[in-house]
């Protein structure tokens, strides 16, 4: 895997992060996080930029955000669709590397990225503090359980799937439970004042709308054939299997949830 790898590329990868962010659901988390006018907050890998941009709106008129990803065309994106004044940009950058060129902030911000990350978050969230001022707020947002917390499904569809996660694990550095890592990050870095919260991201029960049919068919079609996973509990392979997840989580009866836990601590000053 190259340098920039992420496992979700794909061509219609910018459409499913457009789709899957809520902004209503940004900016109460941005807001229980510390967020407010006036700070200079940046957005660690920042995908299209909607999320950086719903941030961007409660730091104004006299904030600024930065945005930053480590895809040049999501990069692109982010700056045709949301730089909307001077005070919201965005750069591409390896955020496993020296940031110290896009000056202090007071506020960092990583939401989805630490799990693709699950050797090097640690060393990933060291680095990006050192763009962080003393006194400053850190947050750290990331699913637990991802994808694989649903009711009633058929034991070999269950079986796959939590294999299907193991295999990403160790094939794609891939962590479905990094969120509840996520406070011991900031314990160990010697964060202060850290709190914790904890909601449900995803709550699927009855009639399947389209964004959710859409993520998780994406989510399996990507992930899936990276994972380098057999689906051994199936004569015809993953053809089989992604039918039978299909057909169970389209059907109005199935529950499915995703914990996202929210971690937030103040730069000790020194």
């Amino acid at each position: 895997m190259n340098d920039c790898f992420y496992l979700m590329e794909s061509e219609e990868e910018t459409l499913r992060l457009e789709l899957k962010t809520d902004p209503e659901h940004v900016e109460q988390q941005a807001r229980w996080a510390g967020v407010k006018q006036g700070m200079r907050v940046v957005d660690i890998g920042c995908g299209t930029g909607k999320t950086t941009y719903y941030i961007h709106k409660l730091t104004s008129p006299n904030g600024k955000t930065v945005g930053i990803d480590i895809l040049e065309d999501r990069v692109r994106y982010a700056l045709e669709h949301y730089k909307k004044d001077d005070n919201i940009d965005f750069f591409q950058r390896d955020i496993r590397k020296p940031l110290t060129d896009l000056g202090s902030f007071d506020f960092v911000w990583i939401r989805f990225v630490l799990e693709y990350f699950r050797l090097g978050g640690l060393d990933i969230v060291k680095n990006v503090c050192s763009i962080l001022k003393p006194g400053g707020i850190i947050c750290l947002i990331d699913l637990d359980h991802n994808c694989l917390c649903h009711f009633e499904m058929p034991e070999r569809l269950e079986k796959s799937m939590f294999g299907l996660a193991s295999a990403l694990r160790k094939n794609a550095n891939f962590d479905p439970y990094m969120g509840r890592k996520l406070y011991s990050y900031l314990y160990d870095l010697g964060f202060q004042e850290i709190e914790v919260n904890v909601e449900a991201h995803n709550l699927i029960y009855g009639e399947l709308n389209k964004i959710d049919a859409f993520n998780w068919k994406k989510k399996l079609e990507v992930a899936a054939s990276r994972s380098g996973y057999g689906f051994n509990e199936y004569k015809a392979g993953f053809v089989e299997f992604f039918d039978e997840f299909m057909q169970f989580f389209s059907s109005p009866k199935r529950f499915t949830y995703t914990p996202v836990i929210m971690c937030k601590g103040r730069k000790p000053h020194k």
